[in-house]
């Protein structure tokens, strides 16, 4: 019944109205003996049922939620019976009865009575349906104020919910009563989730600042069950909405693995005191390499993006962690383009960087695809400049960021990405000062080109989540996995490795979106669950993009000081074949020519072809 679509429902009410004002009629008719006649019964019983349907439509009254019965409803109820009684009144007046008036206040009081009676005895039926049939989400939430309290008013209303546990620190709320739930400890909440009484928690403090949020997601991410967050109050006011708007703390619950301890203190000792470059600093990874940075002890980050927001935000953001922390480190941000050689080059003569941590790339895949010139500039091109920069002023660490992608690749952003593998790897072979080294992963869970916020936005709109392909598999791991793996990679790095997480197995993205349409407490939509609420429908497979992704070349794996970290043996062109191949991408970017481009990706990337024919004909001839 709660599944069913919202026109039935209003219909059902309807009826259930009029069979209530009929029954009220009735009563008042055999309470007021007037003798009516049976013709003139049935009149005015047909009359009774028109009226209540137009009143109960007209007025809103068929459109009250059953199960979240309010003030509003029993308001709307009331002025329903009341019109109704009202229009008989004046029809019995009108047939010369003598009794009108008792009859039409009989029939409204009764009427309303028994409609309210009636709707809030089917509340109570469905809410013990509820709570004795299929197993419902138990929720924690956490905060006690006034937000809390209006998550426990909502979820009492969302079927396959059930709030179990409140939570506050505060010791002055410790056992109050609240929506028959009594206020609880924190040390409460962890051994009732322990013992598997809770399934998720909501943590409910809008007002909290960024640092403490940040805290109270640390205490909790031990929890073995999902931990969401509603958003500030200032996007409450903006929304208004606060159960939609909820967010996951704890991603790392949607990994099919547990989330990898890459702790060490090579990390301390390869960037404490150091001046540090990250490119693409106010991306996903840039961002986060930017927060672990901090930690670590670096004394001076340069933080260079070429998007102003994006090096406004993270700047802001550090700036504030490091005043919060009293920590000395220099926040410098640079606004430029990796493309730019002459801006680089006076970039690392100014600033005597130490190590650089290469994030700046075009990553989603069908953007890239459409854009070949920009992809192979920003990620090729660009990567050049960079690390030619680096090479020349000396800078001890080279990291580059790269991705699962580039190898094999079937898109134009993987192959960029493993050519720039490529000429990081060469420019190793020819240096003695500077360590090149990459670092290669899936999936960034969260990430802006993940899956994940595009996922959260289509649920959070009532679907449909849309599914490229039910076979589609993907590693992943976390934000801070990916870059601790980063910062590690460097410590390692003796030079000319390329690094990958052992990340367990893939990750089915079909089962990906059942499990977030799950954890949001609905339900998907299928043929066999027509009442559910998120329907999955699978577009195809977009250009450049793989069912299956992997992470190593070739066969060859060497281990590094972490067991998790593995290092792969590849090999790479010439100086000679890297020069031609830069020649190449150059010539094309300068004659504006994508078709040149991917004639050069598909000479030289083993196993990229080219979704145009004739490109790949030329790469075969060549």
């Amino acid at each position: 019944m709660l599944q069913a679509p919202r026109h039935l429902k209003r219909l059902i009410l309807t009826g259930f109205d009029c069979i209530c004002a009929l029954a009220a009629f009735s009563f008042a008719v055999g309470l007021a003996s007037n003798g009516l006649s049976s013709s003139e019964h049935i009149f005015l019983g047909i009359a009774v049922i028109i009226t209540m349907a137009g009143v109960s439509h007209g007025i809103g009254a068929s459109s009250i939620k059953v199960t979240a019965l309010g003030s509003r409803a029993s308001s709307l109820t009331a002025l329903a019976s009341a019109l109704l009684g009202i229009v008989m009144t004046s029809v019995l007046w009108a047939m010369g009865a003598e009794v009108a008036v008792h009859i039409g206040a009989i029939t409204a009081i009764a009427s309303g009575a028994l409609s309210l009676l009636g709707k809030h005895g089917a509340a109570a039926a469905l809410s013990l349906a509820l709570r004795s049939g299929e197993k419902r989400c138990r929720v924690a939430v956490y905060g006690a104020g006034s937000a809390g309290m209006q998550v426990l008013a909502a979820l009492e209303r969302m079927p396959g919910i059930r709030a179990v546990a409140l939570i506050d620190d505060n010791p002055a709320l410790k056992g109050v009563q609240i929506h028959d739930l009594r206020v609880e400890t924190c040390e409460v909440l962890h051994r009732r989730a322990l013992s598997g009484d809770i399934d998720k928690v909501i943590v409910a403090i809008p007002s909290a600042s960024q640092r403490k949020m940040a805290a109270l997601t640390q205490r909790l991410r031990s929890l073995p069950c999902p931990v969401q967050s509603i958003p500030p109050m200032s996007e409450l006011l903006r929304t208004g909405d606060m159960t939609s708007a909820l967010s996951d703390c704890n991603l790392d619950t949607l990994l099919e693995r547990a989330a990898v301890d890459l702790g060490g203190p090579e990390i301390e000792r390869a960037y404490t005191n150091r001046p540090v470059l990250i490119t693409g600093a106010g991306g996903s990874i840039g961002s986060e390499l930017c927060r672990q940075m901090i930690a670590c002890g670096a004394n001076r980050m340069i933080l260079l993006d070429h998007s102003e927001y994006a090096l406004y935000t993270i700047h802001r953001e550090m700036e504030a962690i490091v005043a919060e922390q009293s920590n000395p480190a220099e926040i410098i941000p640079v606004l430029g383009s990796v493309q730019d050689a002459p801006a680089m080059t006076a970039l690392f003569s100014e600033f005597s960087i130490d190590t650089v941590l290469h994030a700046a790339a075009y990553k989603h895949v069908p953007l890239v695809e459409q854009n070949v010139l920009e992809g192979v500039a920003n990620n090729v091109l660009g990567t050049a400049v960079v690390a030619d920069a680096a090479r020349a002023a000396g800078v001890e660490r080279f990291v580059l960021v790269s991705t699962d992608k580039a190898v094999r690749p079937t898109s134009v952003m993987g192959a960029t990405k493993r050519m720039a593998e490529m000429l990081v790897q060469n420019l190793n072979a020819r240096t003695s000062t500077t360590r090149f080294a990459m670092v290669r992963f899936g999936n960034v869970i969260g990430s802006s080109g993940s899956v994940i916020p595009l996922f959260r936005s289509q649920i959070a709109a009532g679907g449909p989540v849309t599914l490229t392909h039910q076979a589609v598999t993907r590693y992943f791991m976390t934000i801070p996995e990916a870059a601790r793996l980063v910062l590690l990679a460097g410590s390692y790095a003796e030079g000319g490795e390329v690094f990958v997480l052992d990340m367990g197995a893939p990750v089915r993205i079909a089962e990906l979106a059942r499990k977030m349409i799950r954890l949001s407490g609905l339900r998907e939509r299928t043929v066999n669950a027509p009442f559910g609420d998120i329907e999955i429908q699978v577009t195809g497979l977009r250009p450049g993009e793989k069912l299956f992704e992997e992470l190593l070349i070739g066969d060859g794996v060497l281990p590094t000081p972490h067991p998790k970290i593995l290092c792969a043996d590849e090999t790479c062109p010439s100086e000679i074949e890297i020069a031609a191949m830069l020649r190449g991408l150059r010539q094309a970017v300068e004659s504006q020519s994508a078709a040149d481009a991917l004639a050069v990706l598909a000479h030289w990337v083993d196993g990229y072809q080219p979704r145009d024919p004739a490109i790949a004909t030329a790469r075969r001839s060549a």
